[in-house]
């Protein structure tokens, strides 16, 4: 157990961090993820408040359904990184657990003003998520009422669990095709997680906690923050287009309407738009991008090592660690995990954005030179049910 942002939060479980990782890709995994910070937002002001203070465009999500968005500052950085959800009882947004109190300041000044409610849930509502390709056969079994909707991204369903009302959404921080989160009255939420081992453990599918948590996002390149978003390693904020979540997190349409940091995005876009096409000079508005690096030799890179190309400093590791993959036999859509395992060192780096695809690179760790290769993914999502490691060779 460990403390996290005020929680007493399990690491890992009996069987350690590595075979968690593993026990998601190949079956699944159970995560007690009730530590996120949750927002009820209502009112007739609600949509012109979100469209406000988050970078996607809440006007744009449907009954049911739920987007990736960001809280900006004004010179383009994160504040946070977030989900909004659209229910029938109004949007909830959920925040990062240790950004949880400096977002609900941020939301209630600029909600002054303004005909919306704003209500903390965080205490009275339960959260897990059920990641891994056989996750859904798991809540298969344990319906009582309803259905889970087909695998689309983003939607949510309602349903009875258990004989339990809660909510059911296709979403989730691991990179896995299959997933989902579940929301629930926090008086249930051991019920309904007991019911999950005791179901689980048949099809394969274990408890997992915050280590294999943060392994698998890396391994999938999702950012974090507080390492992709926020503040660089030299203390300079991170521009939110350096991540490549931006792109699904920030909508800059015309009709879009103003929002805080509207004006600082739009030339960051400009600038990731002329890098797509070739350009090879920075942008003063985005110097750097989170790229993902694969480390070629012994060692592991970890957060604030220095990257080197061509003998010049080149930028940060943001994340960095190793972790464990199966060997899929076959091709493609028919390829399917072994039985055999293996290991690899992989890292996310925020670099000058002139470092170009499949550079090589090196990375500095401790007074020692690793040497590391920049790509495009460490792994694939497209395929389901499993998600498929890249290896660098």
């Amino acid at each position: 157990m460990t403390s996290f942002a005020g929680w007493n939060m399990p690491l890992h479980f009996s069987s350690g961090i590595l075979q968690e990782h593993l026990g998601v890709r190949k079956f699944g995994g159970l995560f007690d993820i009730s530590h996120m910070g949750r927002f009820r937002i209502t009112g007739p002001d609600a949509v012109t408040f979100l469209r406000r203070v988050l970078t996607n465009d809440a006007a744009r999500l449907e009954l049911w359904q739920a987007q990736y968005t960001i809280l900006a500052q004004e010179d383009g950085s994160a504040l946070d990184d977030a989900y909004l959800f659209r229910f029938p009882d109004g949007y909830c947004l959920v925040v990062n657990a240790a950004n949880t109190e400096q977002d609900w300041h941020h939301l209630k000044e600029h909600a002054k003003g303004l005909s919306v409610a704003l209500e903390d849930i965080t205490g009275t509502t339960g959260m897990l998520a059920v990641q891994g390709p056989r996750t859904e056969e798991l809540l298969q079994k344990l319906l009582t009422e309803g259905q889970l909707l087909p695998p689309a991204r983003n939607s949510v369903s309602e349903a009875g669990l258990l004989d339990i009302d809660l909510r059911i959404s296709r979403t989730g921080y691991t990179g896995e095709p299959v997933g989902f989160e579940l929301f629930l009255p926090a008086e249930h939420t051991l019920r309904v997680w007991e019911g999950l081992v005791e179901a689980g453990e048949s099809l394969g599918i274990r408890p997992v906690g915050l280590g294999a948590r943060d392994t698998l996002r890396l391994e999938a390149g999702l950012t974090l923050f507080g390492h992709e978003l926020g503040l660089a390693p030299d203390g300079t904020p991170i521009p939110v287009f350096a991540a490549p979540s931006a792109s699904v997190a920030v909508n800059l349409a015309p009709d879009r309407g103003d929002f805080i940091g509207r004006r600082a995005l739009e030339a960051q876009s400009a600038a990731y738009r002329s890098y797509r096409q070739g350009t090879t000079h920075p942008h003063e508005s985005l110097p750097r991008l989170i790229r993902p690096l694969a480390i070629l030799g012994p060692g592991v890179a970890r957060q604030g090592d220095e990257v080197y190309w061509h003998g010049q400093k080149v930028g940060w590791v943001t994340s960095g660690t190793v972790v464990p993959y199966w060997v899929f036999t076959g091709e493609e859509a028919n390829a399917v995990p072994t039985e055999k395992t293996a290991r690899r060192a992989i890292a996310l780096a925020y670099l000058n954005a002139e470092v170009p695809q499949e550079a090589f690179v090196e990375v500095n760790v401790r007074g020692r030179t690793l040497p590391a290769r920049v790509v495009r993914r460490h792994g694939r999502s497209d395929l389901p049910p499993y998600f498929r490691p890249i290896i660098v060779q």
